[in-house]
């Protein structure tokens, strides 16, 4: 999902207050993640000779609190529901289902969102939102082990299991775990424009600034979610995918009739071959244009044919075209 940058509500000077809420068995990286891209950029604003742009505080309902690793933190007790707050990220993790029916827990959520400027969560601290009823008619993800679960206890919230990050006014949600590394990211950039950002991020060594829109999983790991029957014709493909690749090109590939192929791939992936082969070569394009290059360099390396049907695929998968997409993410 594409986020607009605002501007920021602060000033410069005034480092914002950052919570991060976690809980016994939280995922380590759910806490670690975010709280070290904060540090990392207020590190290079000194570097730079300038004010800390954040106050980070970890926080929990006790003075320690041991993640699902085993590893112990020592933080800071709950603030006040109705004290300042820019804004408040809370961790997942399988503690999540306890933090959840913890009633004092929940409702102290409700009043330090709707203090704070904004709230995000990673992985499955979604669920800790959703209960305390943060998510009540957004748009949200999770990680996506827990997509069925999350969409039985939460009928109000609308899921979308896909993307590695959604904003939705003043509510964000990422998957799991690293994905809440790409949120952190995304916030920095709102805040402090998207060179602290790509600083932050060369800095921490990561992928830099992955869109909200990206696929939790990549194509070719989701297609291999299967008996490895056509692994083989997967890589093929992405070794070709400047050819046309019609049908019967594939089923060639594995001995197969045109018919028997694309009744046996369907039920081994879940999709169409050609469905397949435009979700490869929209990820092969995406790639591309993160690097830089141009439309119709990707469009023809891709095999789209031509940059109005690339254009139309992007319009319809992503809802953004080829070239705003460059522009937004090319790094």
């Amino acid at each position: 999902m594409a986020y607009s940058p605002i501007i920021p509500r602060f000033m410069p000077n005034t480092p914002r207050r950052i919570e991060i809420l976690t809980f016994p068995d939280s995922q380590l990286l759910d806490v670690a993640g975010p709280l070290q891209v904060f540090a990392t950029a207020n590190d290079l604003a000194v570097l730079a000779g300038n004010a800390r742009p954040y106050e980070i505080v970890v926080v929990a309902q006790s003075a320690q609190v041991t993640t699902s690793s085993g590893l112990p933190l020592a933080v800071s007790p709950l603030s006040s529901p109705t004290a300042p707050l820019d804004t408040l990220v809370v961790a997942g993790g399988w503690g999540v289902n306890v933090a959840c029916e913890d009633r004092d827990l929940v409702e102290w959520v409700t009043g330090r969102s709707k203090a704070a400027r904004r709230t995000a969560s990673v992985c499955s601290g979604a669920f800790l939102l959703a209960t305390a009823g943060v998510l009540d008619g957004r748009r949200v993800v999770t990680h996506w082990q827990r997509c069925a679960e999350f969409t039985k206890r939460f009928p109000l919230v609308r899921l979308d299991p896909d993307p590695i990050f959604i904003r939705d006014g003043d509510v964000w949600t990422s998957a799991g775990v690293t994905a809440g590394i790409d949120l952190a990211l995304a916030l920095i950039e709102i805040d402090l424009g998207r060179k602290a950002a790509l600083d932050v991020g060369r800095q921490l060594v990561v992928f830099l600034k992955r869109p909200g829109g990206q696929s939790q999983f990549s194509t070719a790991l989701s297609l291999q979610e299967n008996n490895g029957r056509f692994d083989q014709l997967h890589a093929w493909i992405m070794e070709n995918l400047n050819g046309t690749l019609p049908l019967t090109a594939l089923a060639e590939r594995v001995n197969m009739s045109a018919r028997s192929f694309s009744r046996h791939y369907r039920q081994v992936t879940g999709r169409t071959p050609a469905r397949a082969v435009e979700d490869i070569r929209l990820e092969a394009a995406r790639r591309l244009l993160d690097e830089g290059l141009s439309v119709a360099r990707v469009s023809t390396r891709c095999g789209f044919g031509s940059q109005e049907t690339m254009r139309r695929a992007f319009l319809r998968h992503f809802g953004t075209s080829p070239q705003a997409y460059r522009e937004r993410f090319a790094g």
